[in-house]
């Protein structure tokens, strides 16, 4: 990704674009990354002036601009080196050439050339990892001061050469970590976005396949009910159009919620559509009456999250037995019940159909299971004396306590 890294100390980096001690990634970065690099070179003045004005012989001169030359090609080539995988090792050896050219120099030519060191530390910290970079940064300083103990009048310089090289060897380990940081964060982010967005499309996936299953199974028996009464009844006939206009406008108007989020069916609600999906099968309903919850008063309340998620076991169960059991008879009950592990509510519904061998859990149980799981809750579903039965179970919360 693209960001801005802003310097500030005499250092390699572009302000936009690049890593410290990365390779550029296209002909602008590489622009950008060296002109910011060139300003900083306007520390070397010091080496320039000394060959130009210092005394030296022609020969002296032409060895130190080979010299100098070298020094800034072999500085330029560790801060760009080839990607930021370049191996540990090969870059501790390449700091390790460009001190020993800051030492030769130095040595050689005079105090003036000091200033090389500043940027072997500078080098060794954007370019070394921070486990390396913190011993080398010290170790080029040391390596500064025995140079300028070495030649003469060189004791004068430390003072105004060993804090920068201090200051900006340790800045440039400190801006990679930061940098090293920022990046690690916007990943994260973007990692905790895909997250969220991949639990969005299972939810709307599981709420669409949970709605259009019931509403389109329902629409399927009055479409076929309303065709075998079209000749003989066509008043019925048009009742079960009139019906299936209902339903489908209702199913419109979930899936327009579920897709928004704000949608929360509730077991009453639920409890209606299972009537009327049973009576339109030819199926016997035997369903629980009023209302409000058939729950003990006494007991704890039922969150939301947890008569939602039973809610929509339900609408499933009673959506697999209209499509699939063949029953003549389906019953559902509410009952709470006292667990080791506290009270819990046990929806369970039972049908009388043929039956079926071993379950095989498709969307709608998965889904089902997913939705329980999320508010403690539990799901059992396979063939029972005479039938089917699908059983969930949802802990009570106590009132007062958070859900």
């Amino acid at each position: 990704m693209n960001t801005t890294r802003v310097r500030t100390v005499p250092g390699p980096e572009a302000p936009v674009g690049t890593g410290t001690g990365e390779r550029p990634g296209n002909r602008r970065q590489t622009v950008v990354k060296v002109l910011w690099t060139s300003v900083w070179l306007f520390y070397l003045g010091a080496p320039v002036t000394d060959l130009v004005a210092g005394g030296h012989s022609t020969g002296v001169r032409i060895l130190g601009c080979l010299g100098l030359t070298a020094f800034v090609a072999w500085y330029l080539v560790l801060l760009f080196r080839t990607g930021h995988r370049a191996s540990t090792a090969r870059l501790l050896a390449s700091v390790g050439v460009l001190a020993a050219q800051a030492l030769v120099l130095s040595v050689c030519l005079g105090r003036e050339w000091l200033v090389l060191f500043v940027y072997v530390s500078i080098a060794s910290g954007a370019a070394l990892p921070a486990r390396v970079a913190r011993w080398t940064v010290p170790g080029a300083t040391a390596l500064l001061v025995l140079a300028a103990l070495s030649v003469p009048a060189g004791g004068y310089y430390l003072a105004g050469l060993v804090v920068p090289a201090l200051l900006g060897g340790f800045a440039m380990i400190g801006v990679r970590e930061m940098l090293r940081t920022t990046l690690e964060l916007r990943e994260a982010r973007a990692t905790v976005a895909q997250l969220a967005a991949n639990e969005e499309r299972l939810r709307l996936a599981r709420d669409l396949h949970d709605l259009l299953g019931h509403s389109l199974s329902l629409i399927t028996l009055k479409s076929e009910l309303a065709g075998r009464m079209l000749p003989d009844h066509p008043g019925k006939a048009a009742a079960q159009v009139a019906d299936i206009e209902r339903v489908s406008r209702q199913a419109l108007v979930d899936v327009r919620e579920a897709v928004s989020g704000y949608r929360r069916p509730t077991l009453p609600g639920e409890l209606a559509g299972a009537r009327t999906a049973l009576a339109a099968a030819g199926i016997v309903a035997d369903l629980p009456v009023g209302p409000e919850l058939p729950v003990d008063p006494d007991l704890p309340e039922l969150p939301e999250e947890a008569e939602s998620a039973l809610a929509w076991a339900l609408r499933e169960a009673v959506t697999n037995v209209v499509r699939h059991s063949g029953a003549r008879r389906c019953t559902v009950r509410l009952a709470a019940r006292q667990t080791p592990a506290g009270p819990e509510l046990e929806l369970s519904v039972a049908d009388d159909g043929p039956g079926a061998g071993a379950v095989v859990p498709g969307n709608g149980l998965a889904g089902l299971t997913e939705r329980l799981a999320a508010v403690g809750g539990t799901l059992s579903a396979g063939p029972s004396a005479g039938g089917f039965t699908l059983s969930a179970r949802i802990p009570l919360t106590p009132l007062g306590s958070g859900s």
